[in-house]
């Protein structure tokens, strides 16, 4: 049986009715709205009885916060989210749900408002990622919030709606990486070529240093990364003990290694393995005059980012023939569903190559 509730029901000099009551928190508390007739204070005292006998109720207090005044607290309480995910949730909760949702209190936050939100954002023309992003931010806020028994349930439930749909991403072949190695600028040849067949991110790359490189076994040690946060670079160790990682990289890179370290890296054993003309470590804004110059003289898709050249040297491993382990280590992750990814688009490309040597079989048969 759930608490005997302690209340009043008076009535006020004004001729209306008022209830009052002890909450599950033993403090006493009196409904906003008054009741014309004592029979109406007696059904709200009765609802009030049944939402703390039945677990359903709230404090009153705090279901009245809203969303923005609770979400600014959310994200000022999560002490381990990086640098570059708080002001993702800074930039989402600014642009996309303080606007809308913000004077919003969390107790009439529903999931038809959710969707009306929603909805809005896609009118305006914001970008499906965009909006699973800030979709699922607000779905971990609500999530707190009932937690913290503030709401009884999220009203976020919209199915598929944090989900996002990447488009698929250009994938260069051998002779596309070769020719865009040869066109950009000399000092970020290696660039080019370790985000391909070492499989590095960005942030990866910027954070090398000499002494991650082992020539004589061909190996090289992924140990921190590079991030812009507000504009400041931010060296930090890998994002998961899976990113922390020892690649082996083809021995035809030797050579280009070499060439490299005499020329372009910093001296000494911590020497920054890339730099810019200045001795800077390279911000995205710079790289990408850099990058627009070198694809365009390699006469490559202009869709083609950065971060296609990992997405490619992945592609290249799982077309070797490599177990999805050795695939989740090579890329630094934790989880296997990207290598998989990787595993069936290669076994999508082998299944078409098999569907061409058919009819190239099928002709021969007939001669």
């Amino acid at each position: 049986m759930g608490k005997r509730v302690r209340g009043s029901i008076r009535r006020l000099p004004s001729g209306r009715w008022q209830v009052r009551y002890t909450g599950l928190d033993g403090l006493r508390r009196t409904l906003e709205q008054t009741h014309r007739t004592k029979a109406e204070a007696e059904a709200a005292y009765a609802i009030v009885a049944a939402d703390m006998a039945t677990g359903r109720w709230v404090d009153p207090s705090l279901a009245g916060v809203t969303f923005g005044t609770y979400a600014a607290r959310w994200v000022a309480e999560r002490a381990t989210i990086t640098g570059r995910t708080r002001e993702l949730y800074g930039t989402l909760l600014r642009l996309h749900l303080a606007p809308f949702l913000g004077e919003v209190q969390l107790r009439y936050l529903s999931p038809a408002l959710v969707r009306r939100w929603r909805q809005g954002r896609q009118d305006a023309g914001v970008g499906a990622s965009t909006i699973a992003k800030a979709y699922r931010l607000l779905r971990s806020i609500m999530a707190t919030a009932v937690d913290d028994e503030v709401i009884l349930r999220n009203p976020c439930r919209i199915k598929g709606a944090g989900s996002e749909v990447a488009s698929e991403r250009p994938i260069l072949t051998p002779a596309e990486v070769a020719r865009l190695a040869e066109v950009i600028e000399p000092r970020y040849r290696l660039v080019v070529l370790l985000a391909v067949y070492g499989s590095l991110r960005w942030g990866e790359l910027m954070g090398l240093q000499r002494n991650d490189l082992d020539l004589d076994l061909m190996t090289l040690t992924v140990r921190r990364s590079v991030s812009e946060v507000g504009g400041r670079l931010v060296v930090k160790g890998p994002k998961s003990r899976a990113g922390l990682r020892t690649i082996a990289l083809p021995l035809g890179l030797r050579e280009d290694i070499e060439q490299h370290l005499d020329a372009f890296a910093e001296k000494g054993p911590e020497g920054r393995l890339f730099v810019g003309h200045r001795g800077n470590t390279l911000h995205r804004s710079n790289w990408s005059t850099v990058w627009v110059a070198a694809r365009s003289a390699a006469d490559l898709d202009p869709r083609v980012h950065l971060h296609d050249l990992r997405h490619t040297g992945n592609h290249f491993a799982a077309a070797s023939g490599a177990s999805t382990r050795e695939l989740m280590h090579r890329m630094g992750h934790a989880s296997m569903r990207a290598a998989l990814i990787y595993q069936h688009a290669t076994a999508e490309r082998d299944a078409r190559i098999a569907v061409t040597l058919n009819q190239v079989l099928s002709g021969g048969a007939g001669r």
